[in-house]
């Protein structure tokens, strides 16, 4: 998939020995992601996504965050072949599209990035508010439902600079207010700050409260309102893993940005780099949309109950299958 060819004929010669080398085994992981990877998260993100509605009364508030999340996983599974093997790749492609289907693959990329990692950050807010005051309503499933659907808007606004840019380039090319907003590394920029910096300081800031009550023994753990002590477990490494995962693209969008700025030459040595980085730091995020089922389903004690007693109704069909003494002392959240 990656080309190791001077590109534009001015290429250096020094790194052609390990160049292949690099580049078949970053083949080799994008098509091992495709064919593992992808039905992987497609299938643990529709599961996910099927057993917690399923059973909606006993949805927890950090279940509504990772059902958001799973959301934005199928996407982003759904998405990844287009981008790994079409045009956004820098050596060769199995298919070319469009700018408008391009820019609606970007689009729908950015927009994924920014509600993963919001609900990641808001998910550490309010398991640091529940952890707090166990019993207050600012934690709950009603608001967290709710704050769910303005992170989809908010990822729509904040995606929007990307749109603009491409109607800008194709559309209104004369104009001169257009002809100042060409400039894609305004848009990486914009990515960069409100996709990465904010929530990373947000959920930063909610860990290093939660281990300060964490070291604190007070009579509220002892309180029956509290959440179950591994979602506690789940949600550092939901955070360590999608800010791992994801810090390389935006690192990217960063240097992209850095080298702009400077001028630098887009062509040669620093540009086969930068596309190199570039593959490496996608498929990173794209590998997020399967691990991060894959650690709520070995973390999460409650997502097991819930798959089997769907899987016991699965067989039932029309007849009516006989009541799980479980559910009938469940009390609904």
């Amino acid at each position: 998939m990656w080309s190791c060819g001077p590109l534009n004929g001015t290429g250096r010669g020094e790194d052609q020995p390990l160049c292949p080398h690099f580049h078949l085994a970053l083949s080799g992981f994008s098509l091992l992601y495709l064919v593992v990877g992808v039905p992987v998260g497609l299938a643990y993100n529709a599961l996910l996504v099927l057993v917690n509605l399923h059973d909606q009364s006993s949805m927890s508030m950090p279940d509504v965050y990772f059902v958001n999340m799973a959301v934005a996983g199928l996407i982003l599974s759904a998405l990844a072949p287009a981008h790994l093997l079409g045009p956004a790749a820098s050596g060769w492609a199995l298919w070319g599209f469009s700018g408008e289907v391009h820019v609606t693959l970007l689009v729908l990329f950015d927009v994924c990035a920014l509600v993963t990692m919001y609900s990641t950050a808001l998910l550490s807010l309010d398991c640091y508010i529940a952890r707090a005051l166990p019993r207050t309503y600012m934690s709950s499933v009603y608001n967290a439902r709710h704050v769910c659907g303005f992170v989809w808007g908010g990822a729509l606004l904040a995606s929007f600079s990307s749109l603009l840019l491409h109607i800008c380039s194709h559309v209104a090319a004369q104009a001169v207010e257009c002809a100042k907003m060409q400039d894609t590394e305004a848009a990486d920029a914009i990515m960069v700050f409100v996709g990465y910096l904010v929530p990373g300081l947000a959920a930063l800031y909610a860990l290093v409260l939660i281990s300060r009550l964490r070291k604190e023994d007070t009579p509220l753990d002892q309180d029956s309102g509290r959440l179950d002590p591994s979602v506690h477990r789940l949600l550092v490494a939901t955070v360590c893993a999608q800010f791992g995962l994801w810090t390389p693209h935006y690192l990217m969008l960063l240097g992209h940005t850095s080298l702009a700025l400077r001028g630098k030459p887009a062509d040669g040595h620093p540009l086969r780099a930068l596309l190199l980085a570039k593959d490496v730091s996608r498929l990173l995020a794209f590998s997020s949309s399967s691990v991060m089922p894959l650690l709520y389903r070995h973390i999460s004690r409650s997502f097991p109950g819930k798959l089997q007693r769907l899987m016991k109704r699965v067989p039932c069909g029309r007849r009516s299958c006989p009541v799980d003494p479980a559910e009938v002392q469940q009390v609904p959240a």
